[in-house]
């Protein structure tokens, strides 16, 4: 019966369309309730959930992401891109792809690289000719990448879910290789799409040229190389990682760029706190979800199941993909990481799968849902800086969803695309 309490008021809260934190945090109400323990059982769990050391990365990184949008940072990277590729067909695609890496590389965070990245190129690409539709299609498929390439705050969530048993630098290691796919199937099929449709290209700007704008990026570009290198060496934490970050961007911006003056600070400032406290709740109330979920021994009965259906790897990986992708429609990354770690890290441990290659599933997984309505958080970010509807957009993202679902293919049946590059470390 708890566990009809439990996930039942948790769908049928989030079927009314009640926000994902009230979602979490009621159905665990209740369900505290109906097992007679103390409702402030349900407070400690979320304190204890925020209160973790290694959170506080989250808030740095999504500050500097803040403070390179109004740096000049995002502008700087979209330029180099410009020059890179967008002699290509359907240019100011490919030069959006390119983009969205660079700049997730730098701030780790979806939706700020589909509001930065998408905010200067959409307008533009609308201008020259291209369907919105397109453009927007382009802009949050890409902006999938920032989840894998470092620093990806949500690997660190990850981590932290795990119970810190997994290492951060190992998962930042292991996205390289699998977001570095993604952008090349992205750009493969925005390439085919550009060309079905005649999409113009842009003219090359001469080697001298591009040299110059990777001149002026390579200020923000070196930041990638500060947090990798760093935190893989070992020099710094993660934690530590997302303040350099945060000091370097400002630094970048206010001494190298000098574009941002004291009401762009304040708008950083703010917009940072706005999106912390909004995650932190979310993390909160996922985190006393996921404890009632160990307290009922979800995990073990998930296991049993599990064994019942199937004990091939290869078939096991299938359902939980399958249950992941599914889930990923209707609830936000942040929860769906938190509550999905605890229970299934353990399955998948039992059948053998390294903990670091099923934590590049489930970032990869998590971030197809951020595409996916009716909780796709980027998705509607695209829409809103695209203006279109959402209907609009799904009309015509298909192929780009298909190239998202063959990487993430790849990356669940070839361990080695997630695994080989973590253990030339060891």
């Amino acid at each position: 019966m708890a566990y009809t309490i439990l996930f039942g008021t948790f769908v049928t809260l989030m079927l009314i369309g009640m926000p994902i934190a009230f979602c979490l945090g009621l159905a665990s109400l209740a369900t505290v309730l109906y097992l007679g323990l103390p409702p402030i059982v349900v407070f400690q769990q979320m304190n204890s959930g925020m209160n973790v050391f290694a959170m506080m990365a989250i808030p740095f990184f999504i500050f500097a992401g803040d403070l390179m949008v109004r740096g000049g940072i995002a502008h700087r990277l979209i330029r180099f891109a410009a020059g890179l590729v967008g002699h290509l067909r359907g240019g100011l695609g490919q030069v959006n792809i390119i983009a969205s890496t660079l700049f997730g590389g730098i701030s780790g965070s979806a939706v700020a690289d589909a509001s930065a990245v998408g905010g200067l190129m959409v307008p533009q690409m609308a201008a020259r000719g291209y369907d919105r539709g397109y453009a927007v299609n382009v802009t949050v498929t890409s902006a999938i990448i920032a989840l894998l390439i470092p620093p990806s705050h949500n690997m660190i969530l990850y981590s932290i879910s795990a119970g810190g048993t997994v290492s951060v630098a190992d998962l930042f290691t292991a996205g390289i290789i699998p977001g570095l796919m993604m952008t090349i199937a992205l750009m493969i099929t925005a390439y085919i799409v550009a060309r079905r449709r005649g999409y113009p290209s842009e003219p090359f700007p001469g080697f001298a040229r591009l040299g110059y704008f990777l001149a002026a990026a390579l200020p923000g570009l070196l930041l990638i190389g500060i947090i990798f290198g760093g935190v893989r060496s070992g020099i710094f934490t993660a934690t530590e990682s997302s303040c350099i970050a945060v000091i370097y961007a400002l630094l970048v911006a206010l001494l190298v760029y000098r574009e941002l003056d004291w009401a762009g600070f304040q708008e950083a400032v703010l917009g940072a706190v706005r999106t912390t406290s909004l995650v932190l709740l979310v993390i909160g109330t996922a985190a006393s979800f996921a404890w009632l979920m160990s307290f009922l021994q979800v995990q073990t009965s998930l296991i049993q199941f599990v064994r019942s259906v199937s004990d091939n790897p290869i078939i096991v990986l299938l359902l939980i993909n399958v249950a992941l992708l599914v889930l990923g429609t209707f609830m936000d990354m942040a929860p769906l990481v938190i509550i999905s770690t605890p229970v299934l890290l353990p399955i998948v441990k039992a059948f053998g799968i390294d903990p670091v290659h099923f934590g590049v599933i489930i970032i990869l997984n998590a971030g197809i849902g951020l595409v996916t309505p009716p909780v796709g958080t980027v998705l509607f970010v695209g829409c809103a800086v695209g203006k279109i509807t959402i209907r609009e957009a799904m009309k015509t993202i298909w192929p780009f969803f298909g190239a998202m679902l063959v990487v993430l293919a790849l990356v669940i049946y070839i361990p080695a695309l997630s695994l080989w590059l973590p253990s030339l470390f060891k």
